[in-house]
């Protein structure tokens, strides 16, 4: 029970951020009982429970709960720039969350298995990831159409979304794989639509893209951008559309294909560069106009794709249980981290 609560404690207070001797003022305790709490060696009382339950925002019950998961390879983005102890912070939420999604589909007796559609195909530049990007689409049954949601397309085949809200802005997204079996893509619930469709489809290439050992990071980067780029909007689309060869591309048909494939004005000139449509010359001009005119910057990084991204699923599982009298409301609350007069409100059963 010690060693339960010693490793439930640590990671709670790694999530929020918190020293040693930042909780140990939040509690009025001596930074010596924290450690002491947190190798195993003492148990609070009644009362010093509810305050670190209160002061992690967790139920009490979460520091009793033993392990289930462990984290297994982790990619952050290179670019990211997060801190040692902010990556550790972001580790820690999602084998938090991950936990409890684990556990809800435990309880409702769904078997959760990821079959790889790219296993065993090799991508070493980035034109075998967009040749990679069409094989995914063919058997997921996409044809050549918008992307309606990304969130859900993933989640449909059994890779895991979570969505970390205080997450800097130097975080863009992660993938890993946990216990080995469960893939699992993170990404800045702050970010706006667009850019996280394309964060999300990034990461799925970490995940499903056999990229050699000997691919440097900023190259392997550079290929679950095409991965992504084609995901989202396929050269054949491209070329249907804006023709094989342009000297010159209006605004207005730049903003249309943002609209309805959700991908950014810039995102889609980098694919007309990589499709050949249009040359790098055309590009560095596109952006020297932008830099030099404030308005038509403004104009260009506009959202225009109007459907949300946002990770349902979880949540639904967990009304799914309840309704089916599978868990309390008050497990509910811990699984969701809501308090349970939260969730007694937003509760009800309309078919009995």
């Amino acid at each position: 029970m010690k060693d339960i609560f010693a490793k439930r404690l640590k990671s709670a207070r790694l999530v929020k951020g918190y020293s040693l001797q930042k909780l140990a003022d939040m509690l009025n305790i001596s930074k010596q009982m924290i450690s002491k709490y947190e190798s195993g060696k003492s148990l609070p009382d009644s009362t010093n429970l509810i305050n670190i339950a209160k002061a992690l925002g967790q139920n009490a019950d979460y520091f009793f709960r033993p392990a289930t998961v462990e984290l297994g390879a982790i990619s952050f983005r290179k670019k990211s720039g997060l801190p040692v102890k902010k990556q550790k912070a972001v580790e820690e939420s999602i084998i938090q969350r991950v936990e409890n999604y684990l556990s809800i589909e435990s309880i409702l007796a769904i078997k959760s298995e990821f079959v790889n559609p790219l296993k065993n195909i090799s991508a070493d530049d980035i034109s075998k990831a967009a040749e990679a990007s069409d094989i995914i689409r063919k058997k997921w049954e996409l044809g050549h159409d918008p992307i309606h949601n990304v969130i859900e397309l993933l989640e449909a085949n059994q890779i895991k979304v979570i969505e970390i809200a205080d997450a800097d802005e130097k975080f863009d997204g992660l993938s890993c794989v946990i216990d080995g079996k469960f893939p699992v893509i993170v990404v800045n619930k702050n970010f706006n639509t667009e850019r996280k469709r394309f964060t999300l489809l990034h990461e799925l290439g970490h995940l499903v893209l056999s990229i050699p050992d000997n691919i440097e990071d900023k190259e392997s980067e550079r290929i679950c951008h095409a991965f992504a780029g084609n995901m989202l909007l396929p050269a054949s689309v491209l070329r249907n559309e804006f023709g094989s060869k342009r000297d010159k591309i209006s605004l207005q048909e730049l903003k249309v294909f943002q609209k309805d494939y959700g991908i950014s004005i810039q995102a889609i000139i980098y694919r007309l560069v990589e499709c050949g449509i249009i040359s790098k010359n055309s590009q560095k001009y596109f952006y020297v106009r932008i830099n030099t005119n404030p308005e038509l910057k403004k104009d260009i990084d506009g959202q225009r794709f109007c459907e949300t991204e946002k990770s349902e699923r979880f949540y639904r599982l967990i009304y799914r249980a309840l309704s089916q009298e599978l868990i309390s409301i008050g497990k509910a609350a811990s699984l969701l981290s809501e308090s349970v007069s939260s969730i007694r409100k937003n509760f009800s059963v309309v078919i009995d």
